[in-house]
């Protein structure tokens, strides 16, 4: 089984000014010039950790990360202004140029799949290859399974945790629920809101859930909270709903591996297998014994797997 690199610490790191509200937090690892691989971190919202940084040989490749918009440490924090799909793909294009890079390596899961998928449809000749991981294309069905249905059949007491803090009457639009108390401006609103939200996904992540997890300050799931339900509210900024399906067509002679857990209940594996259809040159890899969680033994194995045969990507 493959295991993730050692840790590794950046060689640099900077900030880039992508609008005039939005300053965004980047770093580079690993060889300053090998071919260059970006993380796309979840959520939206949910910024890189240190673990994002070891999926990739940091003798080969030149490993890019940064914090999306209202993420980790770009600022402002958790805002919702000016922070869209189409803004965080112009985001990448401008970090591609700030750090002259050609084409690189994309690798992303659950939402970074999705942004993976959406910068590739657009600048597909920037894109040497694509790694995604718990495939989430951003279809009302997969919203609606998440946080308004399917997924509470399978951990009903956490699902009663998500509940709590919207009153019955307001159950019938979970996700409208929660808008308006994510974008309260009172922190006694928000921030258990935030908490409840975040912890629903936590709960679900893996396929064993961990049975002491501690508890995260409610500030550090105020990003990824606000932001995923405001990217649902406005049906991810898509022109349509089956968006990334319809458009697959423009970047199916881009190299892709698909790592999806079997079990994963955050994205469920039809949506994986949906892109497969509309994108069959892609290399699909059901992980039996895994959920969505990226750090799981099983989606491990196969993504730094991926990570280390895409390297003959870059060999001339």
């Amino acid at each position: 089984m493959r295991e993730l690199y050692p840790e590794i610490e950046p060689y640099h790191a900077g900030r880039l000014a992508v609008s005039t509200l939005h300053n965004l937090y980047y770093e580079e690892c690993g060889q300053r010039d090998g071919p260059p691989a970006v993380f796309l971190h979840g959520g939206p919202g949910g910024g890189v950790i240190p673990d994002s940084r070891r999926y990739f040989d940091p003798a080969f490749y030149r490993i890019v990360l940064f914090d999306q918009r209202g993420a980790g440490k770009s600022t402002p924090y958790a805002s919702v202004e000016e922070n869209t799909t189409w803004d965080l793909v112009e985001d990448l294009e401008r970090l591609r140029t700030h750090l002259g890079i050609e084409r690189w390596l994309l690798f992303g899961g659950s939402w970074g799949s999705t942004l993976a998928l959406c910068y590739a449809i657009a600048h597909p000749q920037r894109v040497a290859g694509l790694v995604l991981r718990g495939v989430y294309l951003g279809r009302e069905s997969e919203n609606r399974w998440l946080f308004q249905e399917g997924a509470s059949w399978y951990f009903p007491d956490a699902w009663q945790d998500y509940l709590a803090p919207i009153p019955c009457e307001e159950r019938g639009n979970l996700i409208a629920a929660y808008r308006r108390r994510l974008t309260d401006p009172d922190p006694a609103v928000h921030l258990p809101a935030a908490q409840a939200w975040a912890g629903w996904e936590s709960a679900i992540v893996r396929l064993i859930p961990k049975a002491h997890e501690e508890k995260e300050d409610p500030l550090s799931n105020l990003a990824i909270a606000r932001l995923e339900n405001h990217y649902i509210v406005h049906g991810m900024f898509y022109p349509d709903d089956n968006y990334i399906l319809d458009h697959a067509s423009a970047i199916r002679h881009i190299p892709c591996r698909i790592v999806h857990g079997r079990y994963d209940l955050v994205c469920p594996p039809r949506s994986a297998w949906d892109l497969y259809q509309a994108y069959p040159e892609a290399q699909l890899t059901f992980t039996p014994d895994a959920g969505h969680a990226g750090r799981e033994p099983g989606n491990v194995h196969a993504l730094v797997q991926a990570t280390d045969d895409f390297r003959t990507l870059f060999e001339v």
